[in-house]
């Protein structure tokens, strides 16, 4: 019971937290949307890109200044570059003077760790994702031009950034065949020239800036409203927390406590049926509930299932 849990919680994880975090604080959060972008700095990025004159590095480089000069405020920015091991532009506000200069400076040579670059990436988008409530949508944008070196590690990461609600695009720049990662992540575009790689990277982020905040409508709160104020406190809890977890590491799922019987109900003779539910069960009638929501279900059926478990 316990592991279906928590492969149920993987999946429904990023949608859930979206929906039922934001009442539990008094402060408003603003919401933004949030792009980390992993470029490949890679020695064969140094290498001319055909017809130009430049190597790829200048051209990538070129690009991504000219794209993100135009992005809304509404989004946030990092890049993340390997193998040079560090943020060349943590994960934040598009401040343009500094946005510039750190993308200049990003100079190619070394492998193509990729895998572990894209956990980073990920890990980061979690976090903010956390920090947001899970309001907001997270992007992590690939742009390389060779397969990765760690190959088994991006076998591993890529299915489970995507089950935490993360969208992942891929840019080949200039590759003889198809990346390894085309048929497994949302989107893959290819860029064999300046134009092509600034379209590339200009289509994504008019995606983010079209996509859904992820804002829940006042009707969906009112479901909860006649539950008992432990029970929907408990259940907004466990649906915020559970697969903000870095990736690599199970989402957890937290128990939901029923909440204490009244004084009519409890009696010396034995334990309720009420009062002996499990807490995975429970935590089963948590991600049901938000699942049905998400899937816009009428209230009627969540009242239904609510009210059959506590009978």
């Amino acid at each position: 019971m316990r592991h279906n849990l928590n492969q149920l919680g993987a999946l429904l994880g990023a949608v859930s937290a979206s929906l039922w975090a934001a009442p539990l604080g008094q402060a408003q959060v603003q919401v933004t949307d949030s792009v980390v972008v992993v470029v490949d700095a890679s020695g064969s990025m140094g290498a001319n890109m055909a017809g130009t004159g430049r190597d790829r590095m200048s051209v990538a480089k070129d690009a991504l200044k000219q794209v993100l000069d135009q992005i809304p405020d509404t989004t946030h920015v990092g890049i993340l570059v390997f193998p040079q091991g560090n943020w060349v532009y943590p994960l934040g506000p598009r401040k343009e003077s500094m946005l510039a200069g750190a993308i200049d400076s990003i100079q190619s040579g070394g492998g193509t760790p990729l895998g572990d670059y894209m956990k980073r990436g990920a890990d980061a988008l979690l976090e903010a994702r956390k920090k947001q409530f899970g309001y907001g949508t997270y992007r992590l944008l690939v742009v390389t031009d060779g397969e990765a070196g760690d190959r088994g590690k991006v076998e591993a990461f890529t299915p489970d950034i995507i089950s935490r609600g993360i969208t992942i695009d891929c840019i080949g720049v200039e590759m003889a065949s198809r990346h390894t990662l085309a048929t497994k992540v949302h989107s893959y575009r290819n860029a064999n020239n300046p134009e092509s790689l600034r379209q590339a990277i200009s289509e994504v982020f008019a995606e983010v800036a079209s996509g859904d905040t992820g804002q829940a409508g006042e009707d969906a709160f009112e479901l909860i409203a006649d539950l008992p104020e432990a029970t929907a406190s408990a259940m907004l809890k466990s649906l915020s927390t559970s697969g903000n977890q870095p990736i690599g590491e199970a989402p957890s799922m937290r128990s939901v406590e029923s909440p204490s019987p009244s004084p009519a109900s409890s009696y010396s003779g034995g334990t309720t049926s009420s009062q002996s539910t499990s807490g995975a069960e429970d935590n089963l009638l948590v991600l049901l509930f938000g699942a049905l929501c998400v899937l816009g279900i009428p209230g009627l059926v969540i009242y239904a299932i609510v009210k059959g478990k506590n009978k």
